[in-house]
């Protein structure tokens, strides 16, 4: 196996794993919408967002994909909200 071959391995796998965590943080969202839906409260809670981003960028500890890292997170969390509004429009 060469370098690449054990290169797109190590992305296959980690490709999966992520999948499941997406599918497990979604339901969470969902349960989160479901408590905002109950509660009268807004899907958007940005000193938390804010707290959240704060939180992970420390635990990344890396300058170098800081950026990157903050694109891909903002995303995710803008597809959250994207689905906890849709679970709250139904």
């Amino acid at each position: 196996m060469n370098k690449l071959e054990e290169a797109r391995e190590i992305i296959n796998r980690v490709d999966l794993d992520m999948i499941k965590l997406f599918k497990e943080r979604m339901y969470a969202a969902t349960l989160v919408a479901n408590y905002k839906k109950e509660n009268n409260l807004p899907i958007l809670d940005q000193k938390r967002e804010d707290a959240i981003v704060d939180k992970n960028i420390k635990l990344l500890d890396d300058k170098e994909l800081e950026n990157y890292y903050l694109e891909w997170f903002r995303t995710m969390l803008k597809v959250s909200k994207d689905y906890q509004t849709k679970l709250n429009e139904d």
